[in-house]
């Protein structure tokens, strides 16, 4: 329980942190110490998820070198898979039919959305550090049904970030090769509504994964000037938010050259 809670003090600390080189420099001690406690108790779903949730936010935001990313991830998505075959005894054993998953996936219910959540993340971050591998390219299906699953259980889930998941997910491609750009386009607003324009990192992938891929220099510009013009320390959000203002800016000015 100690244990726990520390994970728990830690994440509040970590999201609203507003210097991101501190949570660069000093999250590995303590997904050393989560670790340790992990190894002394191998079945505690608190800590797995704590593990999961803290490697693959790490891993995704701040390692640049291919090989730790995927080191990294695979150890989130590791602890992610032994928390939900904990709580769900079904998603034990895996398997590639995607018929199978989803019948497992939809006897999932809002008890165990914590759980699911963390799991589709930390398998989305494992991808992100494959995406050379077309095997776990194949695996971006099953990370959209759980999504999709997620916002059917509690439509504001988390904010409303699973719709900016979902939101990436189907801008991933233009609509002329198989994409769905306008229904990603609905995902991200959804996100921006469900957070009442506080989740930076909404309207930062609206205009990355949408207004560029459309061509939409406007929205770009207008979504991401409002991102560096606003205020970022919201409670849960603040880290995410200065490092979407970091993005906001890179993005404006590559955009010039981009269009």
């Amino acid at each position: 329980m100690i244990a726990e809670g520390l994970a728990r003090d830690l994440q509040k600390g970590i999201s609203n942190q507003t210097d991101p080189a501190i949570v660069r420099d000093g999250a590995p001690a303590y997904m050393l110490i989560i670790d340790g406690n992990i190894q002394s108790n191998p079945n505690d779903g608190g800590l797995l998820l704590a593990g999961a949730k803290l490697y693959s936010s790490y891993a995704t935001v701040f390692v640049k070198d291919k090989s730790r990313a995927k080191l990294l991830s695979s150890t989130a998505l590791n602890y992610a898979r032994r928390a939900i075959c904990l709580s769900r005894s079904e998603f034990c054993q895996s398997s590639s039919d995607f018929g199978k998953f989803t019948k497992k996936l939809n006897k999932v219910g809002k008890a165990d959305i914590d759980v699911l959540y963390i799991y589709a993340t930390a398998w989305a971050g494992w991808v992100l550090a494959n995406k050379e591998d077309w095997n776990a390219i194949a695996d971006l299906p099953k990370i959209e049904a759980m999504m999709e699953h997620i916002v059917q259980l509690e439509d504001n889930y988390a904010g409303g970030l699973a719709h900016v998941y979902l939101g990436i997910l189907q801008t991933r491609l233009p609509a002329s090769l198989g994409g769905k750009p306008e229904q990603g386009r609905a995902h991200f607003e959804k996100a921006i509504t469900l957070s009442e324009g506080k989740n930076m990192l909404a309207k930062v992938e609206l205009a990355r994964r949408y207004a560029r891929l459309v061509f939409d220099r406007a929205l770009h510009d207008r979504l991401l000037t409002e991102v560096t013009n606003a205020n970022p320390q919201v409670t849960g959000l603040t880290l995410s938010n200065v490092l979407a203002q970091e993005q906001a800016r890179q993005l404006l000015k590559s955009a010039e050259e981009y269009f």
